[in-house]
């Protein structure tokens, strides 16, 4: 019997770590100069993280909106190409740093950068035909979200349940039509820089897909408390008679947390969203797909089970786990979407119940190398760990780290010498080539996909860490690439794993 089979791999880079002389990445040359270079490696992923707007502390997984792209990301030299700036506008750019995206000198200089393209784009009615498409076609969340904005660009708070004037936060339509008259052109901006950014996108995804290249998005399963689809759509969440969050998300106390977490996120009323025939969550994952191959859904678990505290608490101690009807979404999702390309995050607490839903709907799960050296109480290496590489079943993505983690030479370097020595032995690796030891065993582990991050490629340490977890600081989402050290070497060095682990996404029998 013949038996079809392929091996991917890929590599995790977002867009804002992209080298750029603007202060962060975005959409322009070096974007398709990386989309070269991955073509170069034999792979066929590129993962990303989400592309929402972000609020404060900057995470991609606290957006003020689902729907809505992040406008730092557009290109300003693509904007110059098309005529909606000038030569002018981009002379005196700030001395950005180049390993690290400054987000508040970013944000000030940029953003009325872009809305000076914005108004000139509006101005020119060059692409009105298309603009008007687009309209349409994002009706369902487009002017929510820029009117969102405006009045967030009032008050410089998005807290609208607190902050803003009872009548707009709680959406009086006498009230909200006068906003959208007497601001109309304000509210038309925000439309626009959407509208520019998906045309930049798409122009890039179109590129990116063209080289064999499949764009790997990332969808976090809760959202902002203070964000446009709390404001647009508060009946879906678990609110008090007062209309306040009633519950937020977290996870119980465990061996890393004695008070567990406390994300703060707003909880589902699952109830209510099924009412709907699940209507917002199906306009989310299509306006998703719409921007990307496949999707990671972060805190898969959570359509299983989720847990949820008692809004006000101090910690997350005291929450409960709730019931969430993950089989009858999917259920729903495949009969509206087809056979949707979803990654599992199935990381932390897992249970026969998730485990189920995710492999009755054929989901890969996930599987972190860095996770698989945990040393015993007894100081012994348990062989038998589920996340060393040779125990990787085939329906899994396999990562050295994860954003949230830290880089794998960081990480090496963290470890006492009692640990590294393991390390060491299991990879048959000496110090000075432990990262692209584990690189290697990764890829040659029997998982269908291999993601690297960029950090891990270069062999950086933890001052290049994308992200940690349950800070806010400004390391944090800021680590870029430097423009040329994704070298010949990298890649040539990269493409011979991608040849020897039969990883280039070609089915064979």
């Amino acid at each position: 019997m013949n038996i079809e089979k392929a091996r991917y791999s890929g590599i995790l880079m977002h867009i804002t770590s992209l080298p750029s002389e603007y202060g962060i990445g975005d959409l322009g040359k070096q974007a398709y100069a990386f989309a070269d270079d991955l073509k170069k490696t034999g792979a066929t992923l590129w993962q990303i993280l989400p592309l929402g707007p972000t609020g404060y502390g900057n995470s991609p997984y606290a957006p003020r909106s689902s729907f809505a792209a992040n406008e730092l990301l557009i290109s300003p030299a693509l904007l110059l190409e098309d005529g909606y700036l000038t030569e002018d506008d981009l002379k005196n750019i700030p001395p950005f740093s180049s390993v690290k995206v400054e987000f508040d000198k970013v944000i000030s200089w940029k953003l009325p950068l872009l809305k000076k393209a914005a108004k000139n784009f509006l101005i020119q009615k060059k692409e009105d035909k298309k603009y008007s498409a687009f309209k349409k076609k994002s009706a369902y969340w487009l002017s929510d979200y820029a009117t969102f904005m405006v009045l967030y660009e009032k008050y410089q708070d998005a807290r609208w349940m607190t902050k803003w004037d009872e009548k707009e936060a709680r959406r009086d339509k006498a009230t909200l039509d006068n906003i959208r008259k007497a601001q109309k052109d304000e509210i038309e901006i925000f439309m626009a820089l959407q509208y520019l950014f998906e045309k930049q996108w798409a122009g890039l995804k179109e590129y990116v897909n063209s080289l064999g290249i499949k764009l790997i998005g990332d969808i976090p399963i809760f959202v902002g408390a203070d964000s446009a689809d709390t404001w647009s759509h508060i009946e879906l969440f678990k609110t008090d008679e007062e209309g306040h969050y009633s519950a937020v998300s977290g996870v119980p106390p465990d061996n890393f947390s004695a008070t567990g977490q406390l994300w703060g996120n707003p909880v589902y009323d699952w109830k209510k969203n099924a009412e709907s025939g699940y209507e917002w969550w199906l306009k989310r994952l299509e306006r998703e797909l719409e921007l990307v191959d496949v999707l990671r859904i972060d805190h898969f678990r959570g359509f299983d089970a989720y847990y949820e505290i008692k809004a006000g608490s101090l910690t997350a101690e005291n929450g409960k786990w709730t019931k969430a009807p993950g089989k009858e979404f999917f259920k729903r999702v495949k009969k509206e979407l087809g056979d949707v390309s979803i990654i599992a995050e199935d990381l932390g607490l897992m249970t026969k119940s998730v485990e189920k839903l995710r492999d009755s709907n054929g989901f890969p799960g996930m599987k972190i190398a860095q996770f698989g050296f945990t040393t015993l109480r007894d100081g012994s290496f348990n062989p038998y760990d589920t996340f060393l590489p040779h125990n990787y079943s085939s329906n899994f993505v396999a990562y050295t780290g994860t954003h949230d983690n830290d880089t794998t030479l960081g990480w090496y370097l963290s470890l006492s010498e009692q640990e590294k020595d393991k390390v060491r032995r299991y990879l048959s690796s000496d110090d000075r080539d432990i990262v692209w030891a584990l690189i290697r065993a990764v890829m040659l582990s029997h998982a269908d996909y291999a993601i690297i991050p960029m950090q891990d490629l270069l062999e950086l340490d933890g001052n290049a860490r994308m992200n940690f977890p349950s800070t806010c600081n400004d390391k944090n989402w800021a680590w870029r690439m430097e423009n040329g050290s994704f070298s010949d070497y990298r890649i040539s060095r990269f493409r011979d794993l991608v040849k020897l682990s039969g990883r280039n996404g070609i089915v064979t029998e």
